[in-house]
């Protein structure tokens, strides 16, 4: 199964962006998939606060487990900056295709308020948009982690 399949379905299982990313290549990384579906549990909905996008949460999160320890012939110091550079790389990219990382710019509506959250289910936004995140998110971390 691709990441984009896994992704998918763990977002067609009713979880969330963030969840989907991450879980979509925890257990490559050495995690179970629910210890990433714990988690990455309350970035969804821009961190619960309409702010960063989950999808964009969860490829941080990729990042931090794939390079947050250093092996044992390796500098901490340059396995944080190849972290830290690629981190903002793959910001830069999904604002550049997506037109930003914020969840509430991404939906059009802050899903953090009531009236936001009930506007998004009304016009099913978590549907039609975050899925087209979510895959971005993937696309861009398999291109920066060849």
């Amino acid at each position: 199964m691709t990441h984009n399949e896994k992704a998918m379905k763990i977002f067609d299982d009713k979880f969330n962006c963030a969840q989907a990313v991450f879980g979509a290549f925890a257990e490559e990384l050495g995690m179970s998939e629910e210890q990433a579906m714990d988690i990455a549990l309350c970035f969804s909905g821009g961190m619960r606060r309409g702010e960063t996008c989950g999808a964009v949460s969860g490829g941080l999160m990729v990042f931090g487990l794939k390079y947050g320890e250093p092996g044992p012939d390796e500098d901490e110091q340059e396995v944080k900056m190849k972290a830290y550079s690629l981190a903002s790389k793959f910001m830069e990219r999904f604002q550049q295709e997506n037109g930003s990382c914020n969840c509430k710019d991404l939906l059009g509506c802050d899903p953090s308020t009531e009236d936001g959250h009930e506007y998004a289910l009304k016009n099913n936004l978590f549907y039609d948009i975050c899925p087209k995140k979510i895959e971005s998110a993937i696309r861009i971390l398999e291109e920066l982690l060849q």
